[in-house]
């Protein structure tokens, strides 16, 4: 077999007839010799063809695989893209128009990145959020989509299937004054925070019998990382809260009755599984589409090509486990209640999504720190340690591509709002709403916040409120655990 092996030096001959990747082409033709009753030769032959006339090659089906490898990079200009990704160098085209509520709360790089991101050549709609904020490539609170065949890992986020999980109990929400040290003392007991925080005691580990956990290289390179990390929580405004929720009507998709309840609040992702993958192919993605200055997070992957549904998987086993990470800290807590819940409601606010647009067009939607809000579908939006969440239903607003805003937004960043607010603040604030807070610091003041009932004000066309919750005892990271610092 090693003798059989092509190397990049037999094809520098493509050099002279273009801007080829002969890493990629080695790579895909070696896999084709190991796998196939084809020599070197045969394959050189080919190569060679479908460089100087690809029409006499394209139906050559033994080597589908590697004749996408064998169109030179190329610019791509506005004037003749169509819909297939192309990797490459990339010219963007005059930002396509896009949906905004709230835009004067909603700093200028945030609508600089939104900008950004609708001039690329793959997309086909965007929509930016009221709680808008600046992040990496796609604002925080930008919703994208593009065509169908393209997936931008920037524009999903790093915290792959960041996430909100509530859990409705049947009990009287008095118990949260009369029992505040005990549900305290089961918070400490249940949860874990942390960056790099790990869990021993598992409830459920059925996810991890999956076969995707073996599908690709680098899925199996974290999967340890992800069992260890099954029922943890990170830093930043990752939180576990118990609070009193409200519903004033009865709504058929909620299905509970009006009252007050005991109920139990999350967000978290998918740790660091998620975040590894997420870093691992925006680099691939990087190192394919070469967009100019700003753009360069945008970068995305060919759905069609084995790192793109690499990719795909990887983002879907990583909002499972995301899923399987909240359901696991409900348990636990459920358990040490000794109560079951009426209900349970959760939603992603990290991820990309296969749908089909009002107009027809298939698309991949990209909705990093956004809500889905398609009609009669439930989620939640929270607000702040101290500011109410809110459950809400969709719309399906086709101009906001059937989204809404994944919290109130930050106003002021994490180093700012240390520099700004000092403990005695933040114990004002607490002691203001009644909440007690365990862990948590100065970066996550209530004050660094964007008022909740004003961005929820602006989205009455993309939800509808069906009951608030008021968080009282919210479990966060010490500081010392909140960052990776890098």
């Amino acid at each position: 077999m090693g003798k059989s092996k092509l190397k990049p030096k037999e094809l520098h001959f493509l050099k002279s007839k273009g801007d080829f990747d002969i890493a990629a082409i080695c790579c895909e033709a070696n896999i084709i010799l190991r796998s196939q009753r084809v020599t070197k030769r045969e394959l050189l032959q080919y190569i060679g063809d479908a460089v100087e006339t690809p029409e006499s090659t394209s139906t050559n089906k033994r080597f589908k695989t590697l004749a996408r490898y064998l169109q030179p990079k190329k610019v791509i200009y506005t004037d003749n893209f169509k819909s297939d990704a192309v990797y490459g160098d990339v010219c963007l085209h005059k930002p396509l128009g896009y949906a905004i509520y709230g835009a004067e709360g909603i700093e200028p790089g945030a609508i600089e990145q939104m900008e950004n991101a609708m001039s690329l050549p793959i997309t086909l709609a965007g929509a930016l959020m009221a709680d808008a904020h600046e992040g990496y490539g796609l604002p925080i609170g930008g919703v994208l989509a593009t065509t169908g065949n393209v997936v931008i890992p920037y524009a999903v986020g790093v915290d792959i299937a960041c996430r909100m999980c509530m859990s409705v109990f049947p009990i009287k929400p008095e118990i949260l004054s009369t029992k505040s040290e005990m549900l305290s003392q089961i918070l400490l007991r249940t949860t874990i925070f942390g960056v790099g925080s790990k869990n021993k005691n598992h409830l459920d580990t059925s996810l991890f019998d999956r076969k995707e956990w073996s599908a690709t290289k680098v899925i199996k390179q974290f999967r340890d990382l992800a069992y260890s990390q099954l029922g943890t929580s990170g830093g930043g405004n990752h939180f576990v809260e118990w609070g009193e929720l409200r519903i004033t009507e009865f709504d058929p998709l909620l299905g509970i009755e009006p009252g007050n309840y005991l109920a139990l609040l999350s967000h978290s992702g998918s740790r660091g599984f998620g975040s590894e993958i997420a870093l691992h192919y925006s680099k691939l993605a990087m190192s394919k589409v070469k967009l100019p200055g700003k753009t360069r997070h945008l970068a995305w992957l060919d759905l069609n090509s084995q790192v793109g549904q690499e990719y795909w998987l990887a983002m879907n086993l990583a909002g499972d486990y995301a899923s399987a990470n909240h359901n696991e800290i409900h348990a636990k807590v459920a358990r040490e209640l000794n109560e079951h819940p009426l209900k349970m409601i959760e939603n992603h606010h990290n991820f990309a999504w296969a749908e089909t647009l009002s107009d027809g067009r298939k698309a991949i939607v990209h909705r990093k720190g956004a809500t889905p809000a398609h009609p009669n579908s439930l989620g939640i939006i929270p607000g702040s340690m101290v500011h109410p969440a809110f459950i809400v239903k969709g719309k399906g607003n086709a101009n906001f591509l059937s989204s809404a805003s994944h919290g109130a937004g930050r106003r002021l960043s994490r180093s700012k709002a240390m520099q700004s607010f000092t403990q005695s603040d933040l114990k004002f604030v607490l002691d203001k709403w009644g909440v007690k807070l365990i862990g948590g610091g100065l970066d996550e003041v209530p004050m660094a916040y964007k008022d909740i009932e004003t961005v929820m004000g602006y989205q009455s066309d993309l939800v509808e409120v069906l009951a608030k919750f008021f968080p009282k005892i919210v479990r966060m990271a010490n500081p010392e655990r909140k960052h990776r610092w890098e």
